[in-house]
């Protein structure tokens, strides 16, 4: 499949910031200039200053994945290990924003996205988890709501990973890894998987979410899966999987896939202009610069 990117990408190819990580996830960045992400394997994180000097920012992050900030501005973290959603205060100190939905206990918690009214959507697939104490049995999305409820707002989405809003937050996209033993099994064939896709979901002004759907397939006979997710202020999605990371446009067209030197799991914008993205691929972290800005969720810190 050709590519299309020349109206997307600024930078030629991708610049590495760090290496020598294990696995890395989660980035995000903040407007004081800095990036956050987590090496998950290591359950530590890390900070780069916008000299870009590298330094641990957090130990024992109890397998924190996913990133995100609230409306204050705190951050907001998935514990995978923790089975749940908790925030750091500006002393240091940890809050559990969720540990349950509807009653029930977390499973691994992989990744989230603020909405402008305060809500946090986050993945919650179950396949990573010991089925004895394992008490949600449906692997989906669900979401906080500005009065500290949590809720499921779907149903089986068979591993949903990362999420984003469209720029109007009237749609929330959600990649589905879909990995399990046929998928792996397909790749290791050199066949194409055909289980990997983004879905689409209308968000209500009460934050239901409806309308159920595909959006667009990212089929692929090599390594990677549908993971992190980041939409541009013209609607594109950018999503990390196999080869790369894949744009698509508002429509669902397949515009290419942004070639990195490693698999990238995660993306994020920033800068002063949010023209920059941040990638985490395995060992390391890069930036690219793009033609068209990222949107901000939260909008309002």
């Amino acid at each position: 499949m050709p590519d299309d990117l020349d109206q997307i990408l600024e930078s030629p190819e991708a610049q590495r910031l760090a290496t020598d990580f294990v696995f890395t996830e989660g980035p995000v960045w903040h407007p004081d200039g800095h990036w956050l992400f987590v090496d998950v394997r290591r359950s530590l994180m890390f900070r780069v200053s916008p000299s870009g000097e590298l330094e641990t920012f957090r130990e024992n992050t109890n397998g924190a994945n996913g990133l995100t900030f609230d409306l204050q501005g705190r951050l907001i973290m998935c514990e995978g290990d923790g089975r749940r959603i908790s925030r750091q205060e500006p002393d240091g100190s940890m809050t559990t924003l969720a540990d349950t939905s509807d009653g029930k206990r977390l499973n691994r918690p992989n990744d989230l996205v603020t909405r402008s009214d305060g809500s946090v959507y986050f993945t919650n697939p179950g396949g990573r988890i010991d089925p004895a104490v394992r008490e949600i049995d449906f692997s989906g999305v669900h979401r906080i709501a500005p009065d500290s409820s949590v809720t499921a707002v779907t149903g089986e989405l068979n591993f949903p990973n990362g999420l984003a809003f469209s720029p109007d937050e009237t749609i929330l996209y959600v990649a589905i890894t879909r990995r399990d033993d046929g998928c792996i099994q397909e790749k290791e064939r050199g066949e194409e998987c055909t289980h990997q896709v983004i879905r689409a979901f209308d968000v209500a002004a009460d934050g239901s979410l409806s309308n159920d759907r595909v959006f667009a397939n990212m089929f692929s006979s090599q390594d990677g899966v549908p993971d992190g997710m980041k939409v541009d202020s013209e609607g594109r999605v950018y999503c990390t999987g196999s080869e790369g990371c894949w744009v698509f446009e508002a429509s669902g067209a397949h515009l290419g896939i942004i070639r990195l030197p490693e698999i990238p799991a995660n993306c994020a914008w920033g800068g002063p202009d949010h023209r920059t993205m941040f990638f985490t691929a395995r060992a390391s972290v890069y930036t690219m610069r793009m033609t068209t800005p990222g949107t901000q969720n939260p909008k309002a810190y």
